[in-house]
């Protein structure tokens, strides 16, 4: 345990695997008291019991993000348990892929509330601990798509470009106040969710085929975010607000 953090509460969504799970590892590493926030509650506990069996402080607590009670009943079991809220990475979300001819409403209105909506849920619930601390930090992660644009995703990537907007306004509202909020657009990560995409026959061709088209030669992994995100939390980043940090092996510049 690196302590850097200083027992900070820190709650993290859509925690029981892929990028959030790297998150919340390495900021308990560093300290914080985390909480492991996801839809699958079950998950969350199992991944909150190893983190605690480590050294580590975890709690791993249930929450949808598109569900706003969800999401007020969730961050109060996370005061009651650990304190209030002073970090809060915001990695909960649903990837989607249709043909923009073929895609209904609904399938654009759920990535919207999932993966924006849910952004704006928790980051409104959070921000009163830390204003009230006068100290806060809000990660959120986007997607490199938003930047770039894919083919059969139209309704994600506006959701996750959403996000990036969402962050840049928060940031000089709550900037004042001692909070931060930055945006994570991440590129290629090595997730189930990616693996998920490739068995489907979504990604065009291999992990392997688009690892190799990558600068650095590898995709990414959960461990890649979770570095970024650990300095952005802390004090050290208390000059950087408002920006876009890409993480993606060179694929965007």
């Amino acid at each position: 345990m690196r302590e850097s953090l200083n027992g900070k509460v820190a709650v993290v969504t859509g925690a029981a695997s892929g990028i959030g799970l790297g998150i919340a590892q390495r900021l308990a590493r560093d300290g914080a008291r985390v909480a492991i926030t996801d839809i699958n509650g079950d998950a969350a506990r199992a991944e909150a019991e190893k983190l605690t069996a480590e050294g580590g402080t975890a709690v791993g607590i249930a929450l949808d993000v598109a569900d706003r009670a969800s999401v007020e009943s969730g961050f109060d079991a996370v005061r009651q348990q650990l304190g209030p809220v002073a970090i809060l990475v915001n990695s909960a979300g649903k990837e989607g892929y249709r043909r923009f001819v073929n895609l209904s409403v609904e399938a654009w209105e759920e990535l919207l509330r999932i993966n924006l909506t849910g952004t704006f849920h928790c980051c409104q619930v959070a921000v009163p601990d830390m204003i009230e601390a006068g100290w806060g930090r809000i990660v959120n992660i986007s997607s490199s798509s938003a930047l770039s644009g894919q083919p059969l995703m139209t309704h994600y990537v506006a959701s996750k470009a959403g996000v990036i907007g969402f962050s840049k306004a928060l940031a000089l509202e709550l900037g004042p106040q001692g909070i931060t909020v930055n945006t994570i657009p991440p590129g290629f990560i090595d997730t189930p969710m990616l693996r998920r995409s490739e068995e489907r026959g979504l990604l065009g061709k291999s992990v392997d085929y688009h690892a190799g088209q990558t600068p650095v030669r590898r995709p990414g992994r959960p461990e890649d975010i979770a570095a970024t995100v650990a300095f952005l939390v802390s004090d050290e980043a208390g000059y950087i607000t408002g920006q876009v940090i890409g993480v993606n092996g060179g694929r965007n510049t």
